[in-house]
């Protein structure tokens, strides 16, 4: 194990304080523990929210967020993905899901969770939607950063600074535990479905000990990556060069001038490609269940930035894929530059309107409004809202009756 290697490893180990909490029912927390997925939500106030608002975070018995709008009504929309479908730093009632609710005369029950994956958001699509909450629209949101997150046998392993900036409040989010990841074989040419480290939380306590912690991802690529995507250096580089023989890229992991560069290019292909995975997997459990499939694409505030620059995105790929394949999708990123060029101001000025880390209030409003035309026209029958007026009063008159 290099230095390097051993180095961001110390930083990143467990603290046993931190995983205490995390797994006492009775300490207020951000999440909770899963054998598969890693954690689930819970209810929680922050002050993360808005002009330094406390937000309000409430979860039903079946782990979707608490509906507000038509909650009594029949649910035909399922959500998922990551903290961008969850809407975190906004409060109940505010989350892209509600406003959409509230004009199109339906609920849409919002099943994000911060930190996942594509990969996990598959996975706890395919629990929830085997049981009574199923619904035959399911609506998958992506995040720029959730195509590698695909690849993290525990994403806590690439949060450090964000643990740091945590200070004392780092139990009340601890979350990136390790959880079901996908890895691809290189001799075999096909992706892998891993399990996760931690079946049970005793499982989670032993990576406390740092020795342990270090021994059980010292060999983890992904790990590897991390480090030269940081410019550091690692012992063993076999794997990582057959990663991308394997995906067509010629790229130069050994030397100074290009470690970085290189390693953050497969990184990025990597993920994609373990994107385009789950996609395939999700388009042929949809089909096998007679269910519909949408994807909405959601993006940071750099992203808006280059993109109003005129500089080019990193998921081009991931658009040719969505159109080959014919899945329903909203490009959020397409939405942001169509409304920046209706402004006058900068690049950053325009971002600051909808974000605060996450969307901020005003952020989800405008995403709700920016699917809003796809969804409808993907819904059949359509919204009440989009019936004619004697339809509309007929549901109407139900939820009151």
């Amino acid at each position: 194990m290099s230095g390097d290697v051993l180095n961001l490893l110390s930083e990143r180990a467990y603290r046993a304080e931190d995983v205490e909490r995390f797994l006492d029912p009775a300490v207020p927390t951000w999440a909770r523990f899963d054998p598969e997925l890693g954690y689930v939500l819970g209810d929680i106030v922050m002050k993360d929210g808005m002009e330094g608002s406390c937000t309000f975070s409430r979860y039903e018995p079946g782990g979707q967020r608490r509906m507000l709008q038509f909650a009594d009504r029949p649910c035909r929309v399922n959500t998922y993905g990551d903290s961008f479908t969850q809407c975190h730093q906004s409060s109940d009632g505010e989350t892209w899901q509600e406003y959409l609710a509230a004009h199109l005369g339906e609920p849409i029950r919002n099943f994000g969770v911060g930190g996942y994956g594509v990969y996990q958001a598959y996975r706890r699509a395919l629990r929830v939607e085997a049981g009574e909450l199923a619904a035959p629209y399911v609506v998958l949101n992506i995040w720029d950063d959730d195509h590698v997150r695909n690849l993290d046998a525990s994403r806590w392993l690439r949060l450090g600074d964000f643990a740091r900036q945590l200070g004392d409040r780092r139990y009340i989010l601890f979350h990136g535990n390790p959880w079901v990841h996908l890895r691809f074989d290189p001799g075999n040419s096909r992706f892998v479905e891993r399990t996760s480290l931690c079946s049970t939380p005793d499982d989670l306590r032993r990576l406390c000990d740092a020795d342990r912690f270090c021994e059980t991802f010292k060999d983890d690529p992904i790990v590897r990556l991390h480090v030269l995507k940081g410019g550091g250096r690692v012992d063993r580089l076999d794997d990582l060069e057959a990663l991308s023989e394997a995906f067509g890229l010629r790229l130069d992991l050994r030397h100074d001038d290009t470690r970085a560069r290189h390693a953050a290019q497969l990184h990025i292909e990597y993920g994609l490609r373990a994107t385009e995975y789950v996609l395939d997997r999700m388009r042929a459990w949809a089909d096998a269940e007679g269910r519909r499939l949408m994807v909405l694409l959601s993006c940071r505030m750099s992203a808006i930035i280059r993109a109003a620059e005129g500089k080019p995105r990193f998921d081009q790929r991931m658009l040719d894929y969505l159109a080959t394949h014919e899945i329903p999708f909203v490009d959020g990123l397409s939405k942001h530059v169509e409304d920046f060029d209706q402004f006058r101001i900068s690049p950053q000025e325009y971002v600051e309107r909808y974000y605060i880390g996450h969307y901020s209030s005003a952020g989800n409003h405008f995403f709700a409004f920016a699917v809003k035309n796809t969804l409808v026209d993907w819904l059949d029958p359509k919204p009440p809202a989009y019936r004619d007026e004697g339809q509309a009063w007929a549901v109407m008159a139900a939820r009151l009756a």
